[in-house]
């Protein structure tokens, strides 16, 4: 995040900062929903745009896991799916918290 406020000063970063996490959380929340309706295409997908983001944003982590989330789709498989989808989940709420401490957002 710190190449993004050099890039683009205090305001924008905080908007571009502020905008992702919010499309994060509504995508984290997205993804859990395609998983409990078993659609596993939009689930990839939401995945897949999650990536981007996070990345965007040097949630590397997050983007990572999210990597894993359609690799574990692309495998067909169910377990690994499930689990790297709630540690997604688990770690995206983790690091969306962390951001909104930082930049003092209530949720």
């Amino acid at each position: 995040m710190g190449d993004l406020y050099l890039q683009l000063g205090e305001a924008g970063a905080e908007d571009v900062v502020c905008r992702a996490i919010e499309e994060l959380a509504v995508r984290l929340s997205h993804c859990e929903r395609l998983w409990r309706r078993d659609d596993l295409d939009g689930l990839r997908k939401c995945a897949r745009s999650l990536i981007a983001i996070a990345e965007q944003v040097g949630m590397n982590s997050l983007a990572r896991v999210a990597g894993d989330v359609t690799q574990a789709i692309d495998a067909c498989d169910g377990v690994a799916t499930s689990a790297t989808l709630t540690r997604l989940i688990r770690i995206g709420a983790r690091s969306l918290t962390a951001v909104w401490d930082l930049q003092d957002l209530s949720v």
